[in-house]
């Protein structure tokens, strides 16, 4: 049986803020509970905050290499402006470069990545799109039932529709936009 944290629970939102918030309500618990509770309690109210202690030393393990806001919209900005030929290279680049073979396709998927004897197919060409509606992700999911992969990634700066985004989560299709991008590319962008 494997556990899984509720998407929106208290805890699941502070993992995905900063890992400062998390940092905040432990020292904010610690200082109420030493101020307020009674000398003998002072300790174990202090204690209540551990687990906001341990969350944001979660979030920052995990935000310890991830781009900042600025960054993701250099990123962003330096994405858009390039053509389908230069963006695909760069994403096989990356792809390449953490460990993926990588083979080009034609259709609603535009690459196939193979690693470890997993197979992901990934749509990005519509990249540039502002906003991606379910049609897409639709194709997608048809290209991955006829190649019996058992992953796949859509590629898009822009937002997704409230369909779409349920769509890619019921279908377990992966997303990555600007900020996923920006850490994904890292090194391989233009200046």
């Amino acid at each position: 049986m494997k556990l899984r944290m509720a998407e929106n629970s208290l805890f699941a939102i502070l993992l995905r803020s900063r890992w400062w918030a998390s940092a905040g309500i432990a020292a904010l618990i610690a200082v109420l509970a030493w101020a307020l509770l009674p000398p003998d309690w002072k300790l174990a109210g202090a204690l209540v905050g551990t687990p906001f202690a341990v969350i944001a030393l979660m979030a920052a393990w995990r935000q310890r290499h991830a781009p900042s806001p600025q960054h993701v919209e250099q990123a962003g900005q330096a994405l858009r402006a390039l053509a389908w030929p230069a963006f695909a290279e760069l994403l096989e680049q990356a792809f390449q470069r953490d460990g993926h073979a990588v083979t080009r396709r034609a259709g609603a998927a535009d690459f196939e990545l193979e690693r470890k004897g997993r197979r992901m197919l990934v749509s990005a060409r519509r990249w540039k799109s502002a906003r991606t509606g379910l049609e897409p992700l639709r194709e997608l999911q048809a290209a991955r039932d006829a190649a019996q992969a058992p992953d796949a990634l859509y590629i898009g700066l822009g937002e997704l529709s409230e369909p779409a985004i349920a769509f890619a989560r019921e279908q377990r299709i992966a997303v990555w936009q600007a900020a996923e991008l920006a850490q994904a590319l890292r090194g391989l962008l233009p200046r």
